[in-house]
This record gives structure tokens, sequence and C-alpha cells, in this order.
């Protein structure tokens, strides 16, 4: 029910914000209407889930507005007969449901009166349904922080006047890197949960490879759209691989390739070479040809680890990273040996941004595990467990440490 509920969340939240122009209020509403659909669903889910969730929620939000403001019994039904839905006609509203309502409500979370951090994580609150404690494990930062950087940034919608639509043409230059930044980290959540019992929450990978395809319709002639959308194929083409039938989690080398959704690689690498020939590279792309190196490689071995380290550090030059440099070491590691990325990553490993970033402590482990050094790398795992990941990497991490104390 929660992967439904969370399917629904930003069309209710777009729905009741249009209505009352206050995202704050709209979030807390769609909230109040999913915990009765907790209740109420148990037995039987409505004929139209995502109807019910906007009417329950705009009723919940006229409720509250009634109770701050005044409004008596009479002015509230005044407000719905204008065109809002009430609880009795909840059930035969036609849900909105448009490319353009959830753009608007992304853009308007993107806007440039808010600073870049927080357009980020009203987006991933408003539109995703992310809880703060989740926007908080994608941020590296810890859960009251986020809360008070989510209540500020709703403040200020609000208090700008800031409204939900796609912006015009010009505009849309000033808020498109934020918008992007969203839909990777979206996918990213969704392809390596951080919360949950599985690896991979397929809503939100859906989610985001939706929306990616919205802004590329919208789009079509801006190469790093175009790039995110073949990351984003490309890396999904993988969904099937990256768990066995228990639901453990297999690595890269150890995919059953013949799994990889040919389909979605073959439209991933068309738009990868559609953007490559504008000549205009970024961050993204870059992205979409190093997952190109992983997803389309016949098997493991055929990996050009060389070029993958090669591309991870263009992609330094435009977003200097600590995560993207975690990454380009394990390439390293790949192309020269583990001993050439572990420098790489004992160079970064007290870096802020990654205090809380356990896969940095699951990367070192496994290259002081290939170096014969068995209790380092057992040590590595355990500083990564005190990091508290995700339930799958967690039993994955678990294994690892029971296989190299008995071997």
């Amino acid at each position: 029910m929660e992967g439904e509920l969370r399917a629904h969340w930003w069309a209710a939240v777009a729905s009741v914000t249009r209505m009352v122009g206050d995202l704050a209020a709209a979030e807390d509403a769609v909230q109040e209407a999913c915990v009765c659909a907790l209740t109420q669903w148990k037995d039987a889910t409505p004929a139209n889930p995502r109807a019910w969730l906007i009417g329950t929620a705009r009723h919940k939000a006229l409720d509250h507005l009634r109770r701050e403001t005044g409004r008596n019994l009479k002015e509230a039904v005044a407000v719905r007969e204008l065109g809002q839905p009430g609880p009795s006609d909840r059930d035969e509203l036609v849900a909105e449901d448009t490319p353009e309502e959830r753009l608007g409500l992304m853009f308007m979370c993107c806007h440039p009166a808010l600073d870049h951090g927080t357009r980020i994580a009203l987006t991933l609150r408003a539109v995703c349904g992310l809880t703060a404690s989740e926007i908080a494990r994608v941020f590296l930062v810890s859960e009251p922080a986020m809360s008070k950087r989510l209540v500020r940034g709703r403040r200020k919608i609000r208090e700008s006047g800031i409204r939900l639509a796609v912006p015009g043409p010009a505009a849309l230059v000033d808020r498109l890197d934020a918008v992007l930044r969203v839909v990777l980290l979206v996918f990213t959540e969704g392809h390596r949960a951080s919360t949950g019992p599985t690896l991979v929450r397929g809503e939100l990978c859906d989610l985001a490879v939706s929306v990616a395809r919205e802004l590329h319709a919208l789009l079509p002639g801006e190469s790093e759209v175009t790039g995110l959308l073949a990351l984003l194929l490309l890396t999904d083409a993988r969904r099937a691989a990256r768990t066995d039938v228990n639901g453990d989690v297999v690595l890269l080398d150890e995919q059953d390739r013949s799994r990889y959704d040919r389909v979605l690689l073959a439209e991933g690498e068309r738009l990868l070479e559609q953007a490559l020939r504008a000549g205009r590279p970024g961050p993204y792309l870059i992205q979409a040809a190093i997952a190109a190196c992983h997803s389309t490689a016949r098997a493991a071995v055929d990996t050009d680890w060389r070029e993958v380290a090669a591309l991870y550090g263009e992609l330094l030059r435009y977003e200097p990273s600590p995560v993207h440099e975690a990454n380009r070491a394990i390439a390293v590691a790949m192309a020269e040996g583990p001993a050439a990325g572990l420098v790489i990553l004992d160079a970064i490993v007290h870096h802020p941004q990654l205090a809380r970033w356990p896969s940095l402590y699951v990367a070192r482990a496994d290259l002081l595990h290939r170096l014969g050094r068995a209790p380092d790398a057992v040590d590595a795992y355990k500083t990564a467990l005190q990091l508290d990941p995700g339930p799958a990497e967690r039993a994955f991490i678990q294994r690892r440490i029971t296989q190299i104390s008995s071997g």
C-alpha cells in the first residue's frame, strides 16, 4: 500500500497546493489523507485511489483552513461548490495526472529564490513523498537539519508567493539544473534504497524515468536532459539482475546479463549517441557514458575500466565531488589493482560529506580484502554497518563479514 500511496502523492500535493496556495498545508493534508487510507483501504482499495486521495486531502485542507480562519460551515461548502471536490464526490473526481501538473510542482519547488539544496530537498518531499529521514540520507546530513531546511523552504515559497506552474522558456534555464538533479536523486534512492526491506524501490525508479521522459519531451534539444534520460535507462535496464530470487544483492561483476532489459539498453544507447552528436558534454551525459560502459559490456571482464576511470576524471571537472572521486577510485582499482584504488579512497575517507556514507567503507573493505588484509576489511565493513545502511545492503555486509571471518 505504501508504494501505491507514494505513486499518488505528487498529484494530491499539486492539487491541494493549487487550491490553498500553501505547500506546507498541502503536504500536511495529503499526509493526513494517507493515514486515513492506511485504515480505510485495508479491506478494499477504492476504484480510483488517486481521486480518493485528492478528494480526502482537499477536504482535510478545507477543514484546516476553516479552523484557522474562523470560516463557518456555509463558507466552506461554498468553496467546495466553486469546483473543489468534497468527501461525497471524491470517487467521481477526475484526478489531475498530466506532465504539466507534475512538472509545475517540481519547478515551483526549484524556484531560483530558494537555495540549491533547498530546491532539491523540497522536490524530493513534495513530488516523491520521501520523508525527512530519507532525504537526509540522500544529502548525508542529520534528520533534524533536513527538517529545518524543509520548513524554511516551504515558508520561503509561501512568503514569496511562488506559484505552481511550468515557467516560460527564459525562466526554465534558471531552474533546470535543480530539476535534473532532483530526478537523478529520486532515481538513485529507488535504485539503491536507503530504507525499506528491498534493494530497489521500483516506484521511485519508475517515477524518475517518467519525469525524465516528460522533461525530454519538453526540451528535446537540451543535451543534458537527453543525457539524463539515457543515464536512467541504461542503469534501470540492469534492475532485474541486481538481486537474486531471495532479494539478496548481486554485485555488478556477478550479474546475469541475460536479464538486462534490451529494449531500455537500446533506447539508452540511441539517446546517448544523439546527445554526444550535439557536442555539448555535461555531467549527466558523462554519467550516461559511464553507465553505457557497464551496461553494454557483454561480460564483467569486458568492461573498459580505464575508460570508466577516465570518464570519472572528466566528470570531476564539472562536478568536484568526493562521491565521484570514490567511484573513480573503484574504477582505478579495477584497472590498475586494489592498491592504486585504496590510495585514492584513503585520501578522501575523512571528508565530512562522506561521514554518513556507508558505501565508502564497503568499497574500502572490498579493496582491503583483495589485498589480503582480512582483519582490516572486516573492520571497514563494521564501520559501514555503524552508518546504518539500508536493510538489503546491511544483509550483504553481514554476509561478507561472515565469509571473510570464516575463510
